[in-house]
């Protein structure tokens, strides 16, 4: 090299020993004339990249501080020019938008697992992908679903820069993100598979009682025709390869549906029980607002203290302990402001959510019995909880319904028209059936499966 302010210091030792006659024409005292006074130079090369390198990271560090994005955009960003911020993140349509479908399907479980998001992703052409195949990848799914980039937030854990509001264009609620990340912790509930057609609706969604497993299905052939069958494959199982008849299977899952449908006294109860937690939301905004500000307040006291102690820590293991307490408490603000900020129902969807809700909740056999393969398997994640267990000789075991459900079923049991919650039931009863409404929406729009 001609530079040696490109050289690092180390970098010169790399340089072979130069002993013995000449090698390929140079002499020892060229060696020495060319070399001499590189050291220092290099060195001084050196020291200028990490200053300049170091005086990028803290501006960097510094813009994220303030709730600026100052890396790579993520999908369905870019970045624009704002007279007041300068730099800043804007949604890069139509990608931003098809980026906020998913992520809101995915959070109302129209999307039920990462497969069915990377489908989705791979469905539309607009979208970037990850090979010339058309494919997007597990990881970027991931990536994407785990972003609080998406709901209007920042932070850079490598720098120490805990979770803050950013300054950019958010593409979902912070609600929908949170939902998202439970819905990521949690257990799949009737996964989409390439291979669930219309002769199998229950695949994938009935599992075998002796393993936990799902069950597979298949076609066997006899000697006149051809017989369908549901049936464990999981190894080491009792139930391995011990083969149920289809009917035997769907025929009791119906009747299961069947029983949740109530009477019609329930469903005027339900009715009536929404419109009042309806109504008591609308009346109340200013007591839950009060009481999500005044938790707020207690945990930013919280945080006051820990960062009191934190500057008088020694101990190395403390000190972490400090700042992950610090992280959690600010995550918990984080969610209080924005709730003390949503303490309303949407406006204007009373009417909307309340058919939609109701109806399905009325008779959610008549919504399978009705639909396609993609309805039938909407429903199911709708009315249960988790997937229904069957054994072969004892049939299905106990269903987790859905909390709606629960709520008509217990009055029922008891025997009179009173329903007695507690105020968090009451919102679980009305946020559960707020969230039907897209989800069974999509049940009255089509009955094709959604890309």
């Amino acid at each position: 090299t001609k530079d040696a302010t490109r050289l690092s210091s180390s970098g010169l030792s790399r340089f072979p020993a130069i002993s013995g006659p000449p090698q390929n024409g140079i002499t020892l005292s060229q060696w020495v004339d060319h070399f001499s006074g590189a050291t220092p130079i290099a060195a001084q090369g050196q020291l200028e990249r990490e200053q300049n390198s170091r005086q990028v990271v803290q501006k960097m560090k510094a813009r994220v501080e303030k709730g600026y994005y100052v890396f790579h955009p993520p999908v369905g960003y870019r970045y624009g020019k704002d007279k007041a911020h300068g730099k800043i993140l804007v949604p890069d349509d139509p990608v931003a938008a098809i980026v906020r479908d998913a992520l809101e399907r995915y959070a109302d479980g129209r999307l039920a697992s990462q497969t069915e998001v990377k489908r989705f992703f791979e469905a539309k052409p607009a979208f970037p992908k990850s090979s010339h195949t058309g494919t997007v990848r597990l990881t970027k799914v991931r990536e994407t679903l785990e972003r609080p980039t998406y709901a209007g937030y920042v932070e850079a854990p490598n720098w120490g820069v805990s979770l803050r509001k950013g300054h950019h264009e958010a593409l979902i609620s912070w609600d929908t993100h949170q939902r998202v990340l439970t819905r990521l912790k949690g257990n799949l509930l009737a996964p989409a598979r390439k291979d669930i057609n219309a002769d199998f609706p229950l695949r994938g969604f009935v599992c075998c009682s002796d393993c936990g497993e799902p069950m597979t299905s298949c076609w066997s052939k006899g000697k006149l025709r051809h017989y369908a069958y549901y049936l464990c494959d999981t190894r080491g199982c009792p139930s391995y390869r011990q083969s149920v008849p289809r009917a035997e299977i769907e025929e009791g899952a119906e009747q299961i549906l069947r029983s949740l449908q109530p009477a019609r006294q329930l469903v005027n109860l339900a009715r009536a029980l929404f419109t009042d937690l309806w109504q008591r939301r609308l009346t109340t905004p200013e007591r839950d607002r009060d009481r999500l500000l005044a938790d707020l307040r207690g945990i930013e006291k919280q945080t006051d203290t820990l960062l009191d102690r934190l500057v008088d820590a020694a101990n190395a293991s403390v000190v972490q302990a400090y700042e992950k307490k610090i992280e959690k408490l600010e995550r918990r603000k984080i969610d209080l402001a924005e709730q003390a900020a949503q303490t309303l129902p949407p406006e204007g969807r009373y009417e909307e959510v309340i058919e939609h809700a109701v109806a399905f909740l009325a008779n959610p056999w008549d919504a399978y019995r009705k639909g396609g393969l993609a309805l039938k398997r909407t429903v199911l994640k709708l009315a249960f909880t988790a997937p229904l267990r069957y054994a072969r000789e004892e049939g299905y075991r106990t269903p987790e319904i859905a909390f709606p459900f629960r709520v008509l079923g217990r009055v029922l049991t008891r025997k009179c028209g009173v329903v007695d919650l507690s105020e968090e039931s009451s919102n679980r009863f009305l946020d559960e059936m707020i969230i039907w409404t897209p989800q069974i929406e999509a049940l009255d729009s089509c009955g094709a499966p959604e890309p």
